[in-house]
């Protein structure tokens, strides 16, 4: 079993920034990538950014060149600094962990709100 604990959203307005968390917990050696997804309200999850354990990332074209995604492997603790933010950027953001096996782990999810 693996845990994921998101931590860093908030209000902020447009054109700022925020930094997520995500600290990892458990069999955290059978992990292979994590990654961000965001939930508006009446749409559906959507990935936002991934990075494997080798270092590759990978990001939604709405977010990019603007959203980073890093991991500390010492700290178990996946990041997403979230920079020049949009109200369309307004979502539940949640911390998701994939195994070897593909099985999917998931945070409580932290609400990223973005006003205008």
């Amino acid at each position: 079993q693996v845990q994921l604990v998101e931590s860093g959203g908030g209000l902020v307005q447009a054109g700022g920034s925020l930094r997520l968390s995500c600290a990892a917990s458990g069999s955290i050696f059978s992990i292979n990538a994590m990654g961000w997804y965001r939930q508006a309200p009446g749409k559906q999850r959507e990935l936002v950014a991934a990075i494997t354990s080798g270092g590759s990332t990978n990001y939604a074209d709405s977010v990019k060149g603007r959203f980073t995604i890093s991991r500390d492997n010492a700290k178990n603790t996946v990041y997403l600094q979230m920079n020049s933010l949009k109200p369309e950027d307004t979502a539940v953001y949640y911390c998701n962990g994939r195994d070897y096996a593909e099985y999917d782990y998931w945070g409580q999810g932290t609400q990223v709100t973005v006003s205008s």
